[in-house]
């Protein structure tokens, strides 16, 4: 049996093993009977040991269906089964809680960050603008630079500027600026940006939001939601070559998926993921399917093709029935096919004549990856991934700290709902008895043969007794606004197990501190204190352990040499999300107003505020934005067409020097737009009687004083 190091179809620079085929499929599917009953061993084990969960969802998804279960037994008496699907009305709203709080902003919610020491890449480095402008741009360039290269698209074109910056990184120094000129760089918060946008370009491809949001759905429903990954595939390009053809292009990128929460068997003796041994998917195929596997790596060829030659083998469980709504249980011309994440015994794997690579012979147990169908083996592979692990994820609605799935908003309002549709039930039946009369008919005082049917108009014949005595009209008791009571307190049980006020969803009639604007944001905001702890799992069981995995993916498989280096955090932003970009931005300008003062400029990182406004105006901060490096030579550049620019003459626009005074309080020629101060008299520009420079007026010659005659 032959194991394949370093296979060239599966991935880049991974040292994954595997079982190839050899000559005899048959006899080597045989000899590995020991790896096939491992693995159906634990499939049936893990099927037994979720029977109760089974039985959960089934309630849990009645309920949001609005179905009545084997287990609600109808009197012969009870002619109404209605069914009113409250489950139905907080299971979606949860769900777009959730989802709107997750993809509040325009980026998935996963972040990286630099942490406190880093590793292989330098956390800050600095250098002095001064000894930049030393080199002009224009002797680099060999020409003046004009005013339109100041925009930072057309700066990315410039050979020069290029070179120029090659020369500011020759300058870089270790550890912060020292001078007051120098600007600080740092090159791991740029590593730890650029692994950032891989990721959010990765889960993009794969449709990573769409998963996400079958996840939060589950999650809302049976109390637990399954996403895998990431994983190696190939995807599809469509394009088209110069003659039309259609002519492909693949590129292999870490996918994610959502698994259903019933295709998902793990280790029944753990109580999360970090503790779960194995897991297996159960999965669903058609023959297309079955032989598609073929394009994909390490997969055999002729153990495919025998499992479809055995014939369909996929056997319906009892809750599929249920869940397709389909009593007549048809034939199912598909394949079951189990696929196998988990540990397998080295004394197992020997038995079964596998040869294992050297590195593992100091082990007990190797962790592999195998798929099986109708007795065949159709892969085997030892985990590819390093450090090893399982590529699943469970995320609970709440935490169950006894079992390995959650609770869901459906199985917590599981009995109001019962209440609620019993006293329904009853106030129908009530109000449609009381509604009607009861008639009560002595035919010995009326004339035999007559028609009995009562309608307006009708008329009896009597024959004998006193009059008003032969037919007698019975009223019941009307209850129904009493039944309706007990359903709204139900309802509003209902709102107490869940956490799900009706108010946060849309109902109306809020009475209280939820009439004015400020309570009813009040009231919201309490409301979503449920939300948060939901949210908070997605953190630290889905988001957190994915971001994790994505960056040992790009890591180990080197898809971008560039961004794969140093040590960084994976910050899951779930929770982030809740506050809202417009509050963020709010609280920013406010940050700068309050460090409006000189003094606290050289304390205050405005190039982190000027990317976090631009984050949280939904902007690609990227694009806007200049790092240090490339402000200081954008700040040279302007500097430089403000010294080409032609100066006003003399007189014209402002004091001597053709430079305007922004102090002139005339508001003629230094700057200013407003009116500005009157001139005081005798002071320049001071047009009244007296003159001035700009007065114009001459000033009147006083009258000889005669003096008066003598007497």
């Amino acid at each position: 049996m032959a194991i394949v190091d370093k296979p060239e179809d599966y991935l880049p620079d991974t040292n994954s093993a595997s079982f190839e085929e050899g000559k005899d499929v048959a006899q080597e599917n045989l000899e590995m009977g020991g790896v096939v009953s491992w693995v159906t061993g634990r499939y049936s084990a893990s099927n037994r040991w979720r029977d109760q969960d089974e039985h959960r969802w089934l309630k849990a998804y009645r309920n949001y269906r609005g179905i009545y279960g084997p287990e609600t037994q109808f009197t012969d008496q009870e002619k109404s089964q209605a069914f009113i699907k409250i489950t139905k009305t907080k299971v979606l709203a949860a769900y777009a809680q959730i989802v709107d709080v997750l993809f509040a902003g325009s980026k998935f919610p996963i972040g990286i960050e630099t942490p406190v020491n880093t590793m292989n890449v330098e956390g800050a480095v600095s250098f002095d603008p001064k000894e930049v402008t030393e080199e002009k741009i224009s002797e680099v360039s060999g020409a003046r630079v004009s005013a339109t290269i100041a925009r930072p698209d057309i700066m990315e074109r410039l050979g020069p500027l290029k070179e120029d910056l090659s020369r500011i990184e020759d300058k870089l120094r270790p550890g912060p600026g020292k001078t007051p000129t120098s600007f600080t760089f740092e090159p791991a918060k740029e590593t730890a940006r650029k692994m950032e946008k891989l990721i959010h370009d990765q889960l993009e491809e794969s449709d990573a939001s769409k998963h996400l949001r079958n996840v939060a759905f589950e999650m809302s429903l049976f109390g637990t939601g399954i996403l895998k990954g990431p994983f190696a595939f190939d995807k599809e390009y469509p394009q088209w070559n110069e003659d039309g053809d259609y002519d492909p292009l693949f590129k292999t990128i870490p996918k994610i998926e959502s698994v259903s929460i019933w295709d998902f068997y793990p280790d029944p003796d753990a109580r999360n993921m970090s503790e779960a041994e194995y897991v297996i998917q159960r999965h669903r195929l058609s023959r297309t399917q079955l032989r598609a596997l073929k394009n994909r790596p390490h997969f055999r060829d002729e153990s495919i093709e025998l499992a479809i030659e055995y014939g369909a083998n996929y056997q319906p469980e009892y809750w599929e029935t249920a869940l397709e709504d389909n009593d007549n249980n048809p034939d199912v011309n598909r394949f079951e096919v189990l696929e196998y994440w988990g540990m397998l015994d080295l004394e197992t794997a020997e038995t079964a004549d596998i040869d294992i690579p050297e590195e593992y012979f100091d082990r007990d147990q190797i962790q592999v990856n195998a798929w099986i169908c109708n007795g065949q083996l159709l892969r085997l592979v030892i985990n590819p991934f390093t450090p090893t692990r399982i590529p699943f994820h469970a995320v609970p609605y709440e935490v169950n700290p006894y079992s390995f799935f959650g609770v869901g908003l459906a199985e917590n309002m599981e009995d109001t709902q019962e209440i609620m549709n019993g006293f329904m039930r009853m106030a129908v039946d009530n109000a449609a008895l009381s509604s009607n009369l009861l008639i009560e008919i002595d035919e010995t005082n009326l004339v035999p043969g007559q028609d009995l049917s009562v309608y307006p108009g009708k008329i009896f014949r009597r024959q004998a007794g006193a009059p008003g005595q032969a037919i007698f009209g019975t009223k019941f008791p009307n209850v129904t606004n009493e039944c309706l009571m007990m359903f709204d307190k139900a309802r509003q049980l209902s709102d107490e197990a869940t956490g799900m006020p009706s108010y946060s969803h849309g109902m109306s009639g809020v009475m209280s501190v939820g009439r004015t604007a400020s309570g009813m944001s009040m009231l919201m905001g309490a409301a979503a204190q449920n939300i948060k702890a939901v949210v908070r799992n997605m953190d630290d069981y889905m988001l957190a352990p994915l971001g994790q995995a994505l960056f040992a993916f790009n890591m180990q498989f080197a898809f971008d040499k560039d961004v794969a280096k140093g040590n960084l955090e994976i910050i899951p932003r779930g929770t982030e999300s809740l506050m809202r970009n417009e509050i963020r931005s709010q609280r920013l300008l406010q940050f700068m107003q309050l460090t409006a003062n000189p003094a606290m400029a050289p304390f205050v990182k405005y190039d982190y505020i000027l990317r976090e406004m631009a984050a949280s105006m939904d902007l690609d901060e990227d694009k806007i934005l200049n790092d240090p490096r490339e402000a200081a030579i954008q700040a040279q550049m302007m500097a430089e067409i403000a010294a080409l620019m032609p100066q006003p003459p003399q007189g014209q626009g402002g004091p001597a020097g053709g430079v305007p005074n922004p102090q002139d309080p005339t508001g003629t020629g230094g700057g200013n737009i407003a009116p500005g101060a009157a001139p005081e008299p005798g002071a320049a520009g001071f047009s009244g009687e007296g003159g001035g420079d700009n007065g114009g007026q001459q000033p009147q010659q006083a009258a000889p004083q005669q003096t008066p005659p003598m007497i």
